[in-house]
């Protein structure tokens, strides 16, 4: 990808491109119960055997970056990133494939290396000398055949690299319903600049389409998502620990995130990254062969996640005032867990913000400004206590019944 003014794959990434091009698409579910190295080892390892084996994906003296979820500092045990036995598992494989490995993602919060060394992926990449790329920095790069977006800045750590191995973590979301495939490569766009795409495309539809674009621009060979612990509930980071017992492995991120949706018994016309991503040519959705162990083994019907057919978000931006505080679910602060850190006034992407302080008295619990919020879940996302839940609305929630 060095050098070029626009992200293209090299000849693997074109195979992997293939791929997504064929008429179906193919979804590897291997059954893995634990985190101990030798079972992760051994369930990626026949993931990627179901899709043609690690040589599919890197040629001998490919630099690869891996690409896992690193939202924010916390430990393995709270199942907020990718296990550090799913990072070594595949970094072995595809070292022992012939490629050159770096790792790196831009947290949401916090530096690069400290969100790794809480997550324990820093110790692993230091034993196996897996340099830490460059996540801070970006450089801008066209492209065209984007449908929304036709210029991002990206990490220069991924542009650097020949390709992306992609691992992302199985968790909800406030705003998508879900974080995958498709979401796990916003963590290309570097620090703050992830602020400001939440406040110009401040509904859940441009913002959707946005990650469509930015995989459709990245093209990461693979993905392998670790679903053995995943996240149900208020994710992506405060939500409850649920045991899947699984690792999903594709080339298409979109047949990924479908699946995911029929692991938890979600409608997948709900998921607007799923939905795009079908419509805009990244992947398939319908046409998925899930190959592996038989997907009805780990349907989890009663996972913890918004089935609701309410937008997270007003999705044409033009809901009236009224009709945005009555019906669209909001963020509202918990304020018996809230410790006044501030995090959520930091991470608000409005100007001026729309949750603060009330009088700048920071010995109360923040308040939001419903008429300024637009919906886009910074708050409940990065609130470290889990204070900060999604409402809906008692009409809202009439509507929906």
């Amino acid at each position: 990808m060095q050098g070029r003014g626009r992200v293209m794959p090299d000849r693997v990434g074109k195979e992997t491109q293939a791929v997504r091009g064929a008429e179906r698409s193919r979804v590897a579910l291997i059954r893995c119960e634990s985190y101990s190295e030798a079972d992760v080892r051994a369930a990626v390892g026949r993931g990627l055997d179901l899709l043609g084996g690690a040589t599919a994906f890197v040629a001998p003296g490919e630099r690869l970056v891996l690409k896992p979820n690193l939202l924010v500092a916390r430990s393995p045990d709270r199942a907020v990133t990718t296990h550090p036995s799913v990072f070594r598992a595949v970094a072995e494989l595809l070292q022992e494939a012939g490629a050159q490995l770096s790792y790196g993602d831009s947290p949401a919060v916090g530096r690069t290396e400290m969100t790794a060394r809480w997550a324990g992926l820093s110790s692993v990449a230091d034993d196996m000398e897996i340099p830490l790329a460059d996540f801070s920095s970006g450089r801008v790069v066209s492209f065209p055949d984007g449908r929304l977006i036709k210029q991002f800045t990206l990490a220069a750590g991924a542009l650097d690299a020949d390709g992306i191995i992609s691992l992302p973590k199985m968790k909800t979301h406030g705003l998508t319903r879900i974080t995958a495939a498709i979401k796990n490569q916003f963590g290309c766009i570097p620090g703050l600049l992830k602020g400001e795409f939440h406040a110009r495309l401040s509904n859940v539809d441009v913002f959707s389409r946005m990650l469509v674009d930015l995989n459709r621009c990245l093209s990461p060979r693979v993905f392998v998502l670790d679903g053995i612990v995943a996240m149900e509930g208020n994710g992506p980071q405060n939500g409850t620990p649920r045991p899947m017992n699984l690792v999903l492995l594709s080339s298409d991120p979109v047949a990924i995130d479908a699946t995911v949706c029929r692991l938890m018994a979600l409608d997948r016309s709900l998921v607007l990254p799923v939905v795009y991503g079908e419509r805009d040519g990244l992947g398939h959705a319908e046409a998925v062969d899930v190959v592996g162990d038989p997907i009805d083994d780990f349907v989890a019907s009663d996972f913890r996640v918004n089935r609701s057919s309410l937008s997270t978000t007003d999705r044409t931006g033009r809901a009236s005032r009224l009709a945005r505080r009555l019906v669209v679910p909001k963020p509202v602060v918990r304020s018996s867990r809230c410790t006044r850190c501030g995090t959520c006034v930091a991470v608000c992407p409005v100007t001026p913000k729309a949750v603060r302080f009330p009088g700048d008295d920071r010995s109360q619990a923040p308040v939001h400004d419903y008429q300024r919020c637009i919906r886009c879940y910074c708050c409940q996302e990065m609130c470290p206590e889990g204070a900060i839940e999604i409402a809906v609305p008692p009409l809202g929630r009439l509507l929906h019944r």
